[in-house]
């Protein structure tokens, strides 16, 4: 399997996830499912289904995060330094040269993206467009309403 980009950060997001999972979620279903038992008849016992349901996310979610976490290409971006290209785990401040608003996007691993954090995944059109130009480029983006252009206005590896 190829290896996945991701940057420290959310390397250490979903480390932290899966510690949590391991330490606190998987234990209290377990308790959870020793307690539905002990009520009796399990084959009508909401409680306990509920439970083992929780039970098969949480075996679950955990063998997803352990093989993200070994298939991972862990990228510092604070250790990168490219010559002001756009790369992955760059932060890039942008302006829409449409309405002369300005944007600043991380470009992130899949897992990581989220707008509303202005982290966008490398694999997003936006970033695609973005991927190798230099401060002062223009960048064309496809979008569902047109072409959009973006002036990279700087680059930062932090």
């Amino acid at each position: 399997m190829s290896k996945i980009p991701i940057t420290l950060r959310g390397a250490e997001l979903l480390r932290t996830e899966l510690h949590r999972l391991k330490t606190v979620d998987r234990p209290n279903v377990i308790t959870a499912i020793a307690e539905a038992r002990a009520q009796g008849d399990i084959t009508e016992n909401a409680e306990y289904e509920a439970a083992r349901e929780r039970q098969g996310f949480i075996e679950g979610r955990i063998i997803e995060l352990e093989a993200k976490l070994s298939n991972a290409q862990i990228i510092d971006p604070s250790l990168l330094d490219d010559d002001d290209r756009v790369v992955f785990g760059c932060t890039v401040e942008l302006v829409d040269v449409s309405n002369n608003e300005t944007v600043t996007y991380q470009i992130v691993g899949e897992d990581e993206a989220d707008l509303k954090l202005a982290k966008i995944s490398y694999s997003s059109p936006i970033a695609k467009a973005l991927i190798g130009k230099s401060s002062g480029d223009v960048a064309e983006v496809r979008t569902p309403g047109g072409v959009k252009e973006f002036e990279i206005v700087d680059v930062r590896y932090v």
